[in-house]
């Protein structure tokens, strides 16, 4: 819970006329208490021992409590994902699934036949989706097993087109 202070007489007066000589310490937190700042706020103001101190003036009779505010709930926990959310994650995954397969097919590609492969690369690195990329996929495997025999092709489809492909 969190409490709001104010001077009392007896604290305006202690502040205007020092009769009874508090402490700095305890004069201080006195000058603090405005009857707004509520006592989360004074302990940040208050440096040493906020809570001794509020509470020494307060049975002193230098300050009063004005209201009493209960403590803020903790936030609800965040709603379930929505399907539609489950949704964009998963597009999101297999968007980057996509651009890995895109990345490592085309520097595969161009390390393999170089210069030759060019014009495939280029269909790979603009493939939006799957069906665009497995099509270039397979262009790539026919270019490299005319260039760099059956082995190599299979090895290249094998790791980047699904069976039966």
């Amino acid at each position: 819970m969190s409490s709001v202070y104010r001077k009392t007489e007896k604290g305006q007066l202690e502040i205007e006329t020092r009769a009874n000589r508090l402490v700095p310490r305890l004069r201080t937190a006195l000058i603090m208490v405005d009857g707004k700042r509520n006592d989360e706020d004074l302990r940040k103001l208050i440096q040493n021992d906020a809570d001794a101190a509020l509470q020494s003036l307060l049975d002193e009779g230098y300050v009063e409590v004005i209201s009493v505010t209960p403590a803020k709930p903790p936030p609800p926990p965040p709603p379930p994902p929505t399907a539609a959310a489950e949704a964009a994650q998963a597009a999101a995954a297999g968007q980057r699934a996509l651009d890995d397969v895109r990345r490592k097919a085309v520097r595969m590609l161009t390390e393999l036949v170089g210069p030759m492969g060019e014009a495939v690369a280029i269909k790979m690195e603009k493939a939006h989706n799957w069906e665009e990329l497995r099509h270039s996929l397979a262009i790539g495997q026919e270019i490299l097993r005319n260039t760099r025999g059956a082995a190599v092709a299979k090895d290249f489809g094998d790791k980047f087109l699904p069976p039966g492909t």
